[in-house]
């Protein structure tokens, strides 16, 4: 079951009528792209950028009669946020401080309508108790079926592991094709059964596995790949409290002790708005590493010269350095008074978002990632075809726009353009 990450300041606040403050706070992208062009305008007014250096302000409102579309002047605004990290804190400080006030709507209204108004609010609360059983029974259910799976998970360890080889009846289900594939039925060659006799299981299952999966091939470097190898088992389960660990069973290596290394997910114990259950943070286990065997650090060498004797030494440091093992160590959840909490968050959503597609994806259907065949689902739910055009189509039209720029630039070069800005901004 996938279950959102939900802000905690927001989980008690009531939606907002018509003609009430909102009540949603509205958090502006610290990973915005600058813009374009050199200022952002709408209507009479425009808001020129400053130097990074320089406290953000609006520098000029002029008169303007051209009007940008919403877009641009979203992609504007936001580049604008981005070059300026003390005005993106300053707006949502601002934003922050309306959440959950109210414009005085409510209390308005006649007391005869204040009170249906409760009434609704009263069947809401019992709609949400419903909610909450809802999920208790939709987790209940999928433990139960979990209990089910487990066997099959056992099975196909030890098949991996080279423990016990497929029944027949295995193979004949598994090379049968479905009714999908029929039209591009290819026959294939007869297997040799006496083909790699020597050769132990499916070497490298997960690790194939797990680079055919988006999310995880991101995180995965070639430094980790040497140690993945040796992943014998990936595996998942619930816990008494809401919540489940993965579990990473490794053979012995040359990178650390661990037979099994683990992560766990936590969730609050009480249910968020609409019955979810909302994920409080998550504990990974520290990686016995041997030594000089860090994959999450490397060594940089700097030489230093002596002033006085001129003799040269060379000093050697330790730098966290990009590794799929960091995901064992997961960040903590922000404090109130933390100025990179946004960053954080956005962290916890992605370090959660991970441990899902482990535990919903990659688990479940560890061989149709290991062979490529779940990737045409993933295209089919995360793409839509009438986002695309053809390929020759756009390249041609990507020509002409460069012809067209390239004459406008050989006509219009009189003057009239805004020159392109020095590289360094210097202070007045």
């Amino acid at each position: 079951m996938s279950e959102p990450i939900r802000n905690k300041k927001l989980e008690n606040m009531t939606a907002p009528t018509p003609q009430n403050t909102p009540l949603n706070a509205a958090p502006i992208s610290s990973r915005a792209q600058q813009p374009g062009v050199d200022s952002i305008k709408e209507g009479k007014f425009s808001i020129s950028p400053r130097c990074p250096s320089s406290p953000p302000a609006v520098t000029s409102l002029t008169a303007n009669s051209n009007f940008l579309p919403t877009e641009d002047l979203e992609r504007q605004a936001a580049g604008l946020f981005a070059a300026n990290p003390a005005l993106a804190s300053l707006m949502q400080a601002k934003l922050g401080s309306l959440v959950g006030r109210s414009s005085g709507y409510i209390e308005s209204l006649p007391g005869s309508v204040r009170r249906r108004v409760a009434g609704l609010k009263g069947i809401q609360k019992e709609h949400s108790k419903l909610e909450a059983e809802f999920q208790e029974e939709v987790l209940q259910l999928e433990k139960k079926y979990f209990a089910k799976f487990t066997p099959l998970y056992q099975s196909r360890a030890k098949i991996i592991n080279g423990q016990t080889e497929p029944t027949e009846e295995q193979v004949t289900v598994g090379e049968k094709k479905d009714d999908d594939d029929e039209e591009d039925d290819v026959p294939e060659e007869e297997v040799n059964k006496d083909e790699g006799k020597d050769v132990k299981g499916i070497p490298e299952f997960w690790l194939s596995a797990m680079k055919n999966q988006i999310s995880l091939a991101e995180m995965i470097t070639d430094r980790d790949e040497g140690a993945l190898k040796h992943l014998t088992d990936i595996r998942m389960e619930y816990l008494d409290r809401p919540g489940f660990r993965l579990i990473f069973e490794f053979e012995e290596n040359e990178y650390f002790t661990n037979k099994t290394i683990t992560k766990t997910y936590f969730y609050q114990e009480e249910n968020g708005y609409g019955g979810d259950f909302i994920y409080d943070h998550a504990e990974g286990e520290k990686v016995d590493w041997k030594a000089g065997k860090d994959l999450t650090v490397r060594v940089e060498s700097k030489k230093q010269r002596n002033k006085n004797t001129k003799q040269t030494r060379v000093v050697k440091k330790t730098v966290p350095t990009e590794s799929f093992f960091n995901f064992f160590e997961p960040p903590s959840p922000p404090q109130d008074d933390d100025d990179a909490s946004s960053d954080i968050e956005e962290r916890l959503e992605l370090d959660y978002q991970l441990g899902e597609d482990i535990k919903e994806k990659l688990i479940p259907r560890a061989i149709d990632w290991f062979t490529g065949e779940a990737l045409q689902y993933e295209n089919l739910e995360d793409f839509d075809e009438g986002e695309f055009e053809d390929e020759d189509d756009e390249d041609d039209d990507d020509d002409q726009s460069d012809r067209d720029e390239d004459d406008e630039s050989d006509e219009e070069d009189d003057g009239t353009k805004p020159k392109q800005e020095a590289a360094e901004c210097k202070q007045s």
